[in-house]
């Protein structure tokens, strides 16, 4: 999937689909993690994606898709979103979680800024073809677990939300609003007493700012 259409996927389902219904209030792990801090309160605190840290340039990011996977050359794509204005880095990684398959990473810049604002991890069919039903509900309950027991703030947390093209399995933020959202999506099978999710795709986002992301907006008056 070309980067700017994964992009606007997760500005259209994790953000408006996610963000906008629900609000805040409403050893193996180390692997797929954030980079997440614990302080001695054991709250967490969302910096980023293993080596790259929000608030780091193209530049820099490259450095860390390097450090953290091998990934260099033809094997990173970097592109554009033309709706949003913003710059993406894609990469295709395996087993980021054990028996997880390939997922996709997307490192996403801010119009602005020209930093980084958003991690985006998909697994599907598109992203790895021998990805299951089963694979998709695997990670998915490891990383509910794991985002659990993480530390964000309780105030923020709402878990296991069903929407109409999926569940909402995890949305957490830190005291500085940096967000986690877990998304499980596909469609529903069955009567209304009897429904039954067949999953297509497993989305994660980490975003400094999900409520106000840095991206080319259009104001009321413009035109």
């Amino acid at each position: 999937m070309p980067a700017a259409i994964f992009f606007r996927a997760i500005i259209a389902i994790s953000l408006t689909a996610v963000i906008g219904v629900f609000a805040p209030g409403s050893a193996v792990m180390a692997q797929a993690s954030a980079t997440l801090e614990t302080t001695e309160t054991a709250e967490a605190e969302l910096k980023g994606f293993r080596s790259a840290r929000f608030g780091m340039d193209e530049e820099a990011v490259l450095e860390a898709i390097k450090a953290d996977f091998g990934l260099e050359g033809e094997a990173v794509n970097i592109g554009s979103n033309t709706v949003e204005r913003t710059r993406v880095i894609t990469i295709s990684v395996p087993e980021i979680l054990p028996d997880g398959g390939t997922a996709q990473v997307s490192y996403i810049f801010g119009y602005k800024s020209k930093t980084l604002i958003q991690v985006g991890i998909l697994w599907s069919a598109s992203t790895d073809e021998t990805i299951t039903d089963a694979t998709l509900y695997a990670n998915g309950d490891l990383l509910r677990s794991y985002f659990a027991s993480a530390g964000y703030r309780p105030e923020t947390i709402t878990r296991d939300v069903v929407l109409d093209n999926g569940v909402l399995l995890f949305r957490g933020s830190d005291a500085s609003g940096h967000t986690a959202i877990l998304l499980l999506q596909g469609r529903f099978e069955g009567d209304d007493s009897n429904l039954t999710l067949l999953p297509e795709a497993l989305t994660l986002l980490y975003a400094v700012n999900p409520d106000d992301p840095d991206i080319l907006t259009i104001s009321p008056g413009d035109f």
